[in-house]
Formats: C-alpha cells, sequence, structure tokens
C-alpha cells in the first residue's frame, strides 16, 4: 500500500465522517487495515499541511502526494464513504 495523507482540523464534522470510513474500511479488509495513514491537522501541524496547497476544504486525503479526494461542504456521509474508499483503492498497490 501507498502512504495515505490524511488533512483535518480538530472538530469538523466532515473529518469526524473521514475517519468513520477509514475505520469502517479497514476493519472490512485486512489489506485496507495495513495502510500507512499520516494524519496532519492544518492548525497543529501548519508546516507539514503547507506542503499541500492545492486543497481549500478538508477533510483532504492524498496518496503518494497526489490528491485524490477533498471534501465539499454539504457532502453526506455516503459520499464521504465511497470518496474515502477510492483513496484506498488508489493506495493499493
Amino acid at each position: 500500500m501507498k502512504k495515505i495523507t490524511l488533512i483535518i482540523l480538530e472538530g469538523c464534522p466532515y473529518c469526524a465522517a473521514a475517519f468513520r470510513a477509514v475505520d469502517e474500511l479497514k476493519s472490512a479488509n485486512s489489506d485496507y487495515a495495513a495502510a500507512e495513514l499520516e494524519v496532519v491537522d492544518e492548525n497543529l501541524q501548519p508546516e507539514l499541511a503547507g506542503k499541500f496547497n492545492d486543497y481549500y476544504y478538508v477533510p483532504t486525503m492524498y496518496v503518494a502526494g497526489k490528491k485524490i479526494y477533498e471534501a465539499h461542504p454539504g457532502e453526506s456521509y455516503d459520499e464521504c464513504f465511497a470518496n474515502v474508499k477510492k483513496v484506498f483503492e488508489a493506495a493499493h498497490d
């Protein structure tokens, strides 16, 4: 699996949904459970978040430095889950 980077903000409900989707996917698929997930909080780690300058909304997920998913306002959990699944599929070797 390629490294997945997840950009978040503490207290963000969309980020919480992304974490829920990650947990569900990792529980359902042992390949996904082995994925390296780097979590970067935009407020706590601005120097790391600053390396990713092509997003506006959080959560945003990258695979090996390439943006795969960026949430949008009003996004449903089902949309989030489907997009997080795409990230894991992209990370799968």
